[in-house]
C-alpha cells in the first residue's frame, strides 16, 4: 500500500467573481522511501499542493474536492488540532527559508527539544542527546557546542541542515520538502540534495520534494511528477521522463536545460507564459504556448494516459500516436 494517496485534489481561492483554481484534480502516490520531485514553473501549483497535504493552506484557500490519505488514513478532512498532531510527528516539512522555519529568538537546541518533546515521549535529558544525534547527522560539526546557538549566528547551509533535523525530529513517515535549496550556493544545494537522499534511504522515509529545478530532480527524485496551470502534465520514473519527456511542456523545459559538452546552438524557448488563475484557456491549458496543438487541444481537456511503463501523459497528440 502507498504511504501517501493524492486523489483529484482541487484547491481554490474564493472571490467575488467566483472561485479561482489553483489546484486543479492532481492525482498521485508515493511509497514508503520514495522522492517523488514535484517540477514547473512558478505558479503552476507545487507549492499548494504541498501546503494541501501538510494543512497550511493560507486561508481563504481551501481544498474543494478530492482527498489526501497517510497510510491509509484521510487526512485532508481533520479538525485543526488533529492535524497539528500528525504535522511534525507523522509528516515533516523543510522549507525555502530556514530563517522562516526558525525561532530567532530560541537557540536551535530548545526548538529541537520541544519539538521532540511535543511528539516523543522523552525525558529533557533524553530529548537533548537526541536533539545532538541529530544535528551529527545532518552533518554539522561540534553539535554540543552548536546547540546552544542561535540561527543568526549559523550560516544558510547549517541553518537548513537544522530545519532538515528539525523535520526529522519525531520520525515522520513523510517529509515534504519545498524547494529546499534554492536560497542556498550551488556546492551547498549539493550537500543538501545528498543528505535528503541519504536520510531518505537510511530511515526509509517518503518525500515530496517540490522545486524549479531540473537538475535537483535528476540527482534526488525516483519519479517526477510534471506541473502545469495546476494539473498534471506528466508523471514517470525520473529517467524516462529526462531521457524521453512525452509532453510538450516536459520537453520545452527539458530543451531549455544547457548540456556540457554540447557547443553552439539555441536553448529551447517556451514562447508565452503560465496564464493566469482567472484566465486558464480551455482544453489544454498549454495550448495556447503548444507548438504541437491542434484543434482538440482547444477545446477537450486531455486525462493522464499511459505512455509507458508507470509513466502518464495528459497530451492529445501522445493519444493518437499511440493509437496509430
Amino acid at each position: 500500500m502507498a504511504l501517501l494517496e493524492v486523489e483529484d485534489l482541487v484547491v481554490e481561492f474564493p472571490t467575488r467573481r467566483g472561485p479561482l483554481v489553483a489546484v486543479d484534480g492532481v492525482s498521485f502516490t508515493i511509497e514508503p522511501g520514495e522522492v517523488l520531485g514535484m517540477v514547473g514553473e512558478s505558479g503552476a501549483g507545487k507549492s499548494l499542493t504541498g501546503m494541501a497535504i501538510i494543512g497550511l493552506l493560507e486561508p481563504p484557500g481551501r481544498i474543494a474536492r478530492g482527498c489526501v490519505r497517510l497510510e491509509g488514513r484521510r487526512i485532508d478532512d481533520l479538525p485543526p488540532e488533529a492535524m497539528r498532531r500528525i504535522r511534525g510527528r507523522k509528516i515533516g516539512a523543510i522549507f525555502q527559508d530556514p530563517l522562516t522555519s526558525l525561532n530567532p529568538l530560541y537557540t536551535i537546541g530548545r526548538q529541537l527539544q520541544e519539538t521532540i518533546r511535543t511528539h516523543l515521549d522523552l525525558d529533557a535529558r533524553a530529548a537533548r542527546e537526541r536533539a545532538i544525534g541529530l544535528l551529527r547527522e545532518v552533518g554539522i560539526p561540534a553539535p554540543e557546542r552548536r546547540i546552544e546557538a542561535y540561527p543568526h549566528e549559523l550560516s544558510g547551509g547549517m541553518r537548513q541542515r537544522v530545519v532538515i533535523a528539525l523535520a526529522l525530529a519525531a520520525e515522520p513517515a513523510l517529509v515534504v520538502a519545498d524547494e529546499p535549496t534554492t536560497a542556498l550556493d550551488v556546492s551547498i544545494q549539493a550537500q543538501i540534495v545528498q543528505l535528503l537522499k541519504r536520510l531518505c534511504r537510511e530511515h526509509r522515509t517518503a518525500v515530496l520534494l517540490v522545486t524549479h529545478d531540473m537538475g535537483v530532480i535528476a540527482e534526488t527524485a525516483d519519479r517526477v511528477a510534471v506541473l502545469y496551470a495546476g494539473r498534471l502534465v506528466e508523471l514517470g520514473p525520473v529517467e524516462a521522463v529526462i531521457r524521453r519527456p512525452r509532453h510538450p511542456y516536459t520537453q520545452g523545459l527539458m530543451g531549455a536545460i544547457p548540456r556540457i559538452g554540447v557547443r553552439g546552438g539555441r536553448l529551447v524557448q517556451i514562447e508565452g507564459a503560465m496564464p493566469r488563475l482567472d484566465a486558464i484557456p480551455p482544453g489544454c491549458a498549454f495550448h495556447p504556448r503548444c507548438p504541437r496543438a491542434f484543434e482538440r487541444c482547444r477545446h477537450a481537456r486531455p486525462e493522464p494516459s499511459a505512455v509507458g511503463p508507470g509513466h502518464t501523459a495528459a497530451c492529445w497528440r501522445r493519444l493518437e500516436e499511440a493509437d496509430a
